[in-house]
Parts: C-alpha cells; structure tokens; sequence
C-alpha cells in the first residue's frame, strides 16, 4: 500500500563505535604491547596510530510525520586489512553522505525498502558509496519501512524477500577479546551457543607450530565440561587470523593435516576454524579454501572451516558459497554495505548448503547490533555474532535480547489472528 510518509529532513550526529580500530597488519609483523596500546609504528595507510578508538557517524531520517529513525556508519576493528574499505574517517564520510546521499533521501519512496536502497546507494561517479556509508543509510532505510508498514524490521525483511515469519531463534556467537579466561567462563555460565573467538592474532597466541593454540582449545573443552551446566554442549570456534598458514606453511595439505589434529584434540564438539590461512586475494582465497573444505570432509573431521578476510562483497560471498570454499560463510555486515546485500548473502549461502553466520565487529554499536539480530533471525542464519564490544556480557545482551523481543512480538500477533479467526468462527 503506498504511503504518502516522505523524507523530510536528515541529522547526523558524530559517536563512537564499541572497541578500536586496530592496524592488523603492524600486529602481525609482532610490535609489542604497552598496556592497552601497541608500541611502535602503524602500517596500514590511514593509521596514524596501532589502536585508536572506533568512531561512528548516526544519520537520523527525520520523516514528514515527525518520526526520526536512525542508522549507524561505521567501519570494522581491522580496516583496510583483507580487502576490505580503508580507516573510517569521520570528515571525508560526513562530507559524502551530505553531498550524496542526503540529496537522494529525499527523493526516495521509503516505504519499500529494497527499492528505496537501490535509489539511495547507487553508484557516484562510477564507484560505490563507501561500505560505512551503504551500512549506515540503509540500516535506517529499513527501520523508516518498518515504521510506515507499524511492524518489525523482521517482518520488513520477511515480506520483501518472502521468506516466513521465524519461530526460533538463532545460534548466539560470543567473542572473548583477550581477556580470554575470565570471557570464556562467563560465555559458559551463560551457556552460549558458540563461543569463544579467541583472538588467536598473533605469533605468541598460536605459538611455534600452533601448540599454544591447541593447548588453549582443549583447556576451553575441558572449562565446558568443568563448569557448564548439564546437557551444555556448546560449538567451539576460534578465530585464527590467518596464523595457521603464517605458521605451519601455506599449503592446503599441511593446513588440513593442522586443522585435523586440532578436531582430534576435542573430539566430542564440533570446531570451527576461522580464517585457517590469508592467500591474498579472493581469486586464491576460493581455490585454496575449496581444497582445504574438500580434504576435511573427505577425512571427516568434526572440523568446519570459515572464511572471513578476502570474503567481503555480496559477489564474494555468492563465490564461497557456489564453490563450497567454506563449511560457513561470515557475513560480515559492514563490510558488506548495504543491510539489504547481507539479507542476499545470508540467502544465497542457504540455497548453496552452506552456512550462513551474520557477523560483524566489535567497533560497531548497539544500533548496528540490534539490527543485525533482526536480519540473523529474519533470514534464519546458522548463528549470529554477540556484538557489539569485547566485554561478552554487552553483546549477549543486547542480540540476544532482540532476539527474544522480536520472537515475542511475532508470538504475539499469531496469538491475536489466532483469537480474531476464533472468534470470527463463533459468529
């Protein structure tokens, strides 16, 4: 049904993300820590420090029926690391969205959200809006579709890309950051779904031929098993950043064998292994990652494989998915763009039998985060990230709790139908 709700006017408002960024490529050459900081130079362009805080730009749609609605921009902890978007530069991406796309909201029919993003983040100048940009509007496009339609943005989501209402909620993934221990106790008390990432990201986390990293993973087994609760039984995934390859070598066979190994330490979980090995482009990512999926299922090894770096576009992750270079599929919202091409993504890895994880980033914000879980149990994902930040608790709370209000609501509704046809039948 059309609306005559327009955009009226835009506000932007300058924030902060949850984390930092973090130039991944000087914390792998091995700089040293000082406290919370990195010592010595960045090398990643952009950078003018290792760490430094996440920022975050709001871009609120001030609609002509005196609703505001909001979405966030931001950029992802490692910028400018695997083919991804550079540094998130407060100045140059304001200075764009006002040129750009600001002018185009206003001129757009939000009540359909996915041609409402089509219009807005079209190409200028023959390239794409920065990612940060298409992840911010279009977060805040979709939450002006739910608010003209007086619904969810699940419902939004399931009535554009006629998928069904969800009954079920999705696999929660929490991210330890380095306070390792003291995070993995608190995801087990919690009894997480996934857990605990890790941050496996440097030579002495993995140590010489992974023994410090294998070592971690059975001591995050045998903490299950000594302080879980009965029936718990949680998927262990670790986030390796690419060290398997930078360590044991960077051939398929060898990177297999390693993974194998590591199945066998804990044989009794499923284990997801991320970004076992970066081969520094996606063309090489593909066909390396589809050998490495092939010799693990040929072995059957309880170990699945999951790409992330290299793996970032809508066309990328369409690639992983047709040629099964992956047993899961991250898709990572900000570095995706648009909210509507994770939808597509998420889509496409399902109709591929692969699976589909709606991930993110610590850097990213509450509001980013909420919208993520709408979309993971919209699309009916295979697990979604507990976001934003690294303090475990913030994130379970905040996705996992849309979670719940969303199922609730829907819950609800069917409730309400239920009632009205009962007692249109009585009459």
């Amino acid at each position: 049904m059309a609306t005559s709700v327009t955009v009226r006017d835009v506000i932007l408002a300058p924030g902060n993300g949850s984390f930092f960024y973090d130039d991944q490529a000087a914390i792998r050459a091995g700089v040293a820590t000082d406290g919370f900081r990195y010592a010595g130079a960045p090398l990643t362009p952009g950078f003018q420090s290792i760490r430094i805080p996440a920022r975050s730009l709001s871009i609120g749609l001030v609609l002509s029926d005196g609703m505001i609605v909001w979405g966030d921009m931001m950029g992802v902890q490692y910028s400018g690391a695997g083919g991804r978007d550079p540094l998130f530069m407060m100045d140059a991406i304001e200075s764009l969205t006002r040129s750009v796309a600001i002018p185009r909201l206003k001129s757009t029919d939000i009540s359909n959200f996915q041609a409402a993003c089509s219009h807005v983040l079209a190409h200028h100048e023959g390239s794409r809006l920065p990612l940060a940009v298409e992840y911010g509007v279009s977060q805040a496009l979709l939450a002006a579709a739910a608010h003209v339609a007086c619904t969810t943005l699940t419902e939004v989501v399931c009535s554009e890309f006629s998928l069904s209402l969800p009954e079920k909620r999705v696999p929660l993934y929490a991210q330890s950051g380095d306070a390792r221990e003291i995070n993995v106790d608190k995801m087990i008390l919690k009894a997480v779904d996934i857990l605990p990432h890790g941050l496996i990201n440097s030579r002495e986390k993995f140590g010489p031929s992974g023994e410090t990293f294998r070592a971690f993973v059975k001591w995050v087994a045998k903490r299950v098993s000594d302080i879980g609760g009965p029936g718990y039984h949680p998927t262990l995934h670790f986030d390796v950043y690419g060290w398997i390859g930078l360590e044991i070598g960077m051939d398929a066979n060898t990177i297999a064998d390693f993974i194998c190994a590591v199945g066998d330490d804990v044989p009794d979980y499923r284990l997801h292994i991320e970004s076992p090995a970066d081969f520094g482009s996606t063309n090489a990512q593909l066909d390396e990652y589809a050998k490495i999926v092939n010799l693990l299922d040929e072995r059957g090894s309880n170990a699945r494989i999951v790409v992330d770096e290299q793996c970032n576009t809508l066309d990328d992750i369409k690639l992983f998915a047709e040629m099964k270079a992956a047993h899961i599929v991250q898709v990572k919202m900000p570095d995706v763009g648009s909210v509507a091409d994770t939808i597509r993504g998420v889509l496409a890895c399902k109709q591929s039998g692969v699976g589909a994880y709606v991930g993110g980033s610590c850097s990213e914000t509450d509001l980013s985060a909420r919208v993520s879980a709408q979309i993971a149990i919209a699309t009916q994902a295979d697990m979604v990230l507990a976001k934003p930040g690294m303090g475990v608790d913030e994130g379970i709370s905040i996705v996992g709790n849309e979670q719940n209000r969303v199922l609730a609501v829907l819950n609800y509704r069917r409730s309400q139908r239920a009632l009205s046809n009962g007692e249109a039948n009585l009459t």
